[in-house]
């Protein structure tokens, strides 16, 4: 007769094959999507303390369904731009699951997007959708398109035909979009009237990230920014620490990054560093967050040019160096594996005690294993990056109410849906014999919502 120790390796073993098995067929059936790879490999390797104490989940198939998407959508985009000439762009749009609420996601316009990176986000947003304890399903969307550069006219002209081609795919109750890299209030904007006018009918909840004239919410913009330092507030405070007099560096120059640093600074930290695609700024009195607001928000201008108006502050070519400025408390809100294994050894040796992943998957596996293996405080992305998305679900909310909280309401319910995102990530940990692993306590604590609905919904 078999010991109890015997029993568990054995269950601990066929959980391993399981999950392998799984991956195994990801990459056999999406060759060459490595940034998805990346994305189910992070996650389906957390899962494994969860088959060993529910085998239930493997005799349904869980895995198998949740790594395939309910829908992918593939189309052009023809457009013409202000020399007459016509232009063509793929559009995407992966409606990845749909078991907790409508498919929720954003859309990015950057030239590295394909497939590959699109699957990424919709798989991570399944999870970091669940996180939030909103009602919403995950999915991801985007083009090829690059907005930089192009005029106020090429873009309207590019996103209009667009949405024309995606309008048919999206709804309140489908599947509602959002923003993300490339993609700000002036595309949604565009977005939404091309929207309304092929509905013919104000269907406010079929985007987020609009307006506050016509249906967007307060705080929607700061939210990813602020979310990601609330969550990170959570992990130091448990340690007994504070951005109170901390050393901050923050990637990245756009929406997530110049809210991150407001609020970091807000709590009383020195953020010293931040960059855009082309090179990184340095600032030892302190980021001047007015003039970066000026410059990449209003007049739409590349990082550099932040040295021109504080000599004080240096300017260097290409992005990685940025990890080589001691800090307290990083936070990359960039792009996806800016962070390396290099990186991330770099930053420990320079005494790092805290990250937060406020863009998606920042870290490469290597990396974060680097960070944990050295007990560095880590907020993985779908847990510390999941503010955006959870206001855009409170965004619907008002939508559906016809009624607009006031900006305290809203960061009010932000702040507590991260402690609680926060709280639950360690709760899940724990019980699954990894104190303190944030990675897999988001995982699994994401997981285990959608596929007990999965289980509820029957084989579909």
């Amino acid at each position: 007769m078999a010991t109890v120790q015997e029993v568990k390796q054995d269950a601990l073993q066929t959980a391993k094959k399981y999950v392998n098995d799984v991956y195994e067929t990801v990459k056999k059936c999406n060759p060459h999507e490595n940034e998805f790879h990346q994305a189910v490999k992070e996650i389906l390797d957390s899962l494994v303390p969860v088959f060993v104490k529910h085998p239930k989940y493997m005799n349904n198939a869980i895995l198998e369904r949740i790594v395939e998407p309910e829908r992918i959508i593939s189309f052009r985009v023809p457009w013409v731009d202000d020399q007459g000439k016509v232009q063509v762009n793929r559009g995407f749009r992966v409606q990845f699951n749909s078991a907790i609420g409508p498919y929720k996601g954003g859309l990015r316009f950057h030239p590295s997007v394909n497939a590959s990176i699109i699957k990424f986000l919709g798989f991570e947003q399944i999870f970091k959708n669940s996180l939030t304890g909103q009602p919403i399903g995950g999915g991801k969307g985007g083009s090829d398109f690059d907005p930089k550069g192009k005029s106020d006219m090429e873009i309207m002209r590019f996103t209009q035909s667009f949405m024309t081609e995606l309008c048919k795919y999206i709804g309140p109750d489908t599947d509602v979009p959002a923003g993300d890299i490339g993609v700000g209030g002036r595309e949604i904007g565009f977005l939404f009237g091309q929207y309304k006018k092929i509905r013919g009918g104000y269907e406010a909840g079929v985007l987020t990230g609009k307006g506050l004239g016509y249906g967007g919410s307060l705080a929607r913009t700061e939210a990813t920014g602020y979310g990601a330092v609330y969550f990170v507030q959570e992990m130091l405070k448990d340690q007994g620490l504070s951005f109170t007099g901390s050393t901050v560096v923050v990637s990245g120059s756009g929406n997530v990054s110049i809210y991150a640093i407001e609020k970091a600074t807000e709590l009383g930290a020195k953020v010293v560093a931040c960059s855009d695609s082309n090179g990184y700024i340095y600032d030892p009195n302190g980021i001047n967050l007015d003039t970066v607001k000026r410059l990449k928000e209003v007049e739409r201008k590349r990082i550099h040019e932040y040295v021109q108006e504080h000599p004080q502050a240096q300017y260097f070519e290409g992005c990685t160096g940025i990890w080589s400025i001691p800090c307290d408390i990083a936070l990359p809100c960039a792009t996806q594996n800016e962070i390396n294994e290099a990186s991330a050894k770099l930053l420990v040796a320079n005494g790092v005690k805290a990250i937060g992943e406020g863009a998606n998957m920042p870290s490469t596996l290597e990396a974060i294993d680097v960070f944990l293996n050295n007990k560095v405080l880590f907020g993985p992305a779908k847990a510390a990056n999941a503010g955006g998305v959870a206001v855009s679900a409170l965004e619907m909310a008002q939508n559906s109410m016809r009624l607009a909280w006031t900006f305290e309401e809203v960061d009010a319910k932000l702040h507590q849906i991260m402690v609680n995102i926060y709280r639950n990530s360690v709760k899940a940990a724990d019980e699954y014999g990894h104190p303190g692993n944030l990675v897999v306590g988001a995982n699994i604590a994401g997981f285990l919502k959608v596929a007990d609905a999965m289980m509820a919904q029957g084989i579909i």
